[in-house]
């Protein structure tokens, strides 16, 4: 019907151009963001799973980063034992040299002062060395390296290394006899350490598979998250390049539509 009131075709025309146009917004919103869901009127339900994966994304990735701080404390420890072992195998040398008897009681007195030192600075790196205010080598405190859920965790026990940790703070190489003493009291001392260091190793190992493990779960995770979140560029350009031939040709139609009322007037001449 020819109507001059009420343009039917030009208002079919500027739904169907308001439609195409609707959706080449949407087209470029998420070729821009490189999202497919930038809202929760994108896909509701997708956004809610969306959510939630990156929620244990960040807690894995803060668990592999805890580990690897876990690890960094064992290996401030662990550095700092190195120096104490080698001042135990001086302290060795030392009474190994003092308990012969082919040198003078001034000569073994110079000999006990280092292995007094020695001592000494066992007892200072034992308690002087920290990882972030926290000490390892002089208290067997446990300490949690937490990762993942609740029950996701590693616990870390410290090591006595002081002196009397040690079993060496009443130790002296002053005479033969005591430096014989000294010996085996100094092998239980090595011994000691060497089975603390062990342990922190096998920490280090454990810690380090963790990382590993929690890096593929974020991985995955991360791998599902973006099949439902992210845009496949190549479906969204093809859709974008539809929707650009029907914008345009829904403004070509639109502009003809509006022409028709006009065809009413020849019959009024």
């Amino acid at each position: 019907m020819l109507a001059i009131k009420n343009n039917l075709m030009a208002a079919n025309a500027a739904r169907h151009l308001g439609n195409s146009y609707d959706a080449l917004a949407q087209s470029v919103e998420r070729l821009s963001s490189g999202l497919r869901i930038n809202s929760a009127k994108d896909d509701a339900a997708g956004l809610a799973v969306r959510e939630l994966m990156r929620a244990d994304i960040a807690v894995l990735q803060q668990g592999a980063r805890n580990a690897q701080d876990g690890i960094s404390m064992l290996q401030t420890m662990e550095g700092a034992m190195q120096t104490i072992n080698e001042a135990l195998v001086r302290m060795k040398q030392l009474a190994e040299q003092a308990s012969t008897e082919s040198y003078s009681d001034t000569q073994l007195e110079i000999m006990d002062n280092e292995f007094q030192e020695m001592a000494n600075e066992i007892e200072r790196i034992a308690t002087s060395t920290k990882f972030n205010s926290i000490g390892m080598l002089d208290n067997s405190a446990t300490k949690t390296i937490h990762f993942g859920g609740t029950d996701d965790y590693i616990e870390v026990t410290g090591t006595n290394m002081t002196k009397s940790g040690l079993g060496i703070n009443s130790v002296a190489i002053s005479s033969r006899d005591s430096a014989v003493a000294a010996l085996g009291t100094l092998d239980s001392a090595i011994s000691t350490k060497d089975t603390a260091r062990a342990a922190f190793g096998y920490k280090m190992n454990r810690l380090e598979s963790t990382v590993s493990v929690l890096s593929v779960q974020a991985e995955n995770l991360i791998a599902s998250e973006s099949r439902i979140s992210d845009v496949d560029v190549a479906t969204e350009v093809a859709l974008m390049t539809r929707n650009q031939v029907l914008a345009q040709a829904g403004t070509a139609m639109l502009a003809q539509a509006n022409t028709i009322p006009q065809m009413a007037l020849t019959l009024l001449r």
